[in-house]
């Protein structure tokens, strides 16, 4: 079976940066689980795994617009402290999770305030250049649920 649209994917993965530093590894791990063709991982790796099969190995390097896209200097907010929540004091370069009315959201903090935080909410790998190595576990076709949610259910992907 070759990978394609609503198919349900695991694999392992190793994620580095230009420089070649390992940012990601689960090749002891889990591994991961997407639904194809559902926008659920990044659409340069997306594409690469298109009609690849079970047991293949492959390497792709992924520019900025095709893994977690250019930074926006627009992407930059301040928040009232007291909406985050963390332990201990807040760092620049830390990464942070708040909640808003679309759910959680996560950023970088810019600069703290006496009462509020600067936010980058860049995700941290935009504007990089990133590598993958894949190897492919499985492929199986999605079951109508998975379809119907847009992902995959099970170790590795999304639990309900």
């Amino acid at each position: 079976m070759k990978i394609s649209k609503n198919n349900v994917v695991s694999f392992h993965y190793e994620l580095r940066d230009s420089q070649g530093t390992v940012l990601e590894d689960n090749f002891n791990d889990t591994p991961s689980l997407y639904m194809h063709g559902a926008d659920n991982i990044i659409s340069g790796l997306e594409t690469a795994m298109n009609d690849h099969q079970i047991g293949d190995e492959f390497e792709v390097t992924l520019a900025p617009e095709d893994a977690y896209g250019h930074v926006e200097p627009n992407k930059q907010e301040r928040i009232p402290a007291k909406y985050l929540k963390h332990e201990g004091k807040m760092k620049p370069g830390q990464a942070i999770s708040f909640n808003t009315d679309k759910g959680m959201r996560q950023a970088t903090v810019v600069k703290v305030g006496k009462f509020s935080v600067d936010v980058d909410l860049n995700h941290p790998l935009a504007g990089q250049t990133l590598s993958f190595k894949v190897l492919i576990k499985d492929i199986r076709d999605a079951t109508d649920e998975e379809i119907r949610h847009r992902h995959a259910h099970g170790e590795g992907g999304h639990q309900h």
